[in-house]
């Protein structure tokens, strides 16, 4: 009678050298977590990160151009012209714009008992009250600059700057005391106003002698306009000299931050892929010492009738188990790490679908590879040379 091995009695059968030698089994398949979650870890967290980055470039916004002076050929600094405002508001496809210009060695401080030097790389700026609309910029607290404040002695500090002055009423610039109006949340993408203070330009021009020169102007674009809009800002700010001038694309440096954040996955991916290898071989070493281990038992199953594909589906199988109890604890392992990660950042965790599914089949694929030999070899052994173990 032809000797047959039901699907159902696979299980059971490939499973019994897991379940009596549980530690081997354990510290192989940890092999295998440990490279799956490594992957799984890794993708979740560029996932998670990248998703907020889109998320806060989405919030933001694309369409916001700046301008500033730049430097000409021979490296001298041009400032832009005073009428730079008034020409670039006047391009098609500007929706909004507002200028602030660098005040040059006057420096803020919580008191005036601070020594000068100790600026705190604080950069006092004079800009209007469109401001806060161009950069769709929001407050944490307090008022912003209005037309009616602009030519009083106060002042908002910008996020980092309200962190080095304190919640101070008052604060020393340039020899005279102003009042703090607001504070400014974080601006992703106009850093320099984090670190600066914010004063109106009658006040500026009044207290700190501004020159009415502009050196930086922020401009919001209808969607559909900014790459021509971009195009002639140069031009438009100086006509006389458009090479001195530096306009750019905020959104474009988060932008590059994907792209960093991308190289810097394969990487680890390369790490986790290595990580996983040693994992294979382990359960390939495994299951090659379980076959001689278990020579007596095979023997006296091919004498019982068993086929040699038997023998093989067997050991196959418990080879898969390894690996698959693997490569379910890396998944999960590797979303736990992610979780965490994004509670900690503040960001909404996301494990892309490919990552728990393909760390799944990478798995069982490993399995399949480093359980083929130890199977091939356990079903070619002769029941009379295996018996003679015993």
């Amino acid at each position: 009678m032809r000797s047959r091995l039901r699907v159902a009695d696979l299980l059971p059968l490939g499973s019994v050298g897991l379940r009596t030698r549980r530690l081997r089994a354990a510290l192989s398949a940890l092999g295998i977590a440990i490279g799956i979650g490594s992957i799984v870890a890794v993708l979740g967290v560029t996932a998670s990160s990248q998703a907020d980055l889109l998320a806060r470039i989405d919030q933001l916004g694309t369409n916001l151009l700046t301008v500033s002076d730049g430097r000409d050929v021979a490296g001298t600094p041009v400032p832009l012209p005073d009428t730079a405002p008034a020409m670039l508001g006047r391009i098609d496809g500007v929706v909004s714009l507002s200028a602030t210009a660098e005040i040059r060695a006057v420096y803020a401080y919580r008191n005036d008992l601070i020594p000068v030097v100790h600026t705190g790389s604080l950069a006092v700026r004079a800009t209007d009250a469109n401001l806060l609309s161009t950069l769709d910029a929001p407050l944490a607290g307090g008022a912003f600059l209005t037309e009616a404040t602009a030519d009083l002695p106060v002042a908002v500090l910008g996020a980092e700057a309200a962190g080095v002055l304190g919640a101070a009423d008052r604060i020393w610039v340039g020899g005279h005391w102003l009042s703090v109006l607001g504070v400014l949340q974080p601006l992703p993408l106009a850093p320099e106003i984090d670190r600066s203070v914010l004063i109106g330009f009658p006040v500026a021009a009044r207290l700190y002698r501004y020159d009415g020169h502009p050196s930086r102007i922020y401009l919001r674009t209808e969607n559909d306009s900014v790459e021509s809009v971009a195009t002639r800002l140069a031009r438009t700010a100086n006509p006389t000299n458009p090479a001195g001038v530096e306009a750019s694309r905020p959104s474009d440096v988060l932008t590059a931050r994907l792209a960093v954040a991308r190289s810097g996955t394969n990487l680890f991916l390369g790490l986790g892929a290595v990580a996983l290898l040693v994992g294979a071989i382990g359960v390939a070493n495994v299951m090659v010492i379980a076959v001689l281990e278990r020579r007596t038992e095979i023997g006296l199953r091919r004498a019982l009738g068993a086929a040699r594909v038997h023998i093989a589906a067997q050991f196959l199988t418990e080879s898969l188990l390894l690996a698959g109890v693997g490569g379910i604890t890396g998944l999960v392992l590797g979303a736990g790490v992610t979780a965490a990660v994004a509670a900690n950042r503040g960001w909404t965790a996301s494990v892309p679908s490919i990552a728990l599914w393909g760390g799944l089949a990478a798995a069982l694929a490993i399995g399949a590879v480093a359980g083929l030999y130890p199977a091939v070899r356990a079903a070619r052994l002769a029941p009379t040379d295996a018996l003679r173990t015993m």
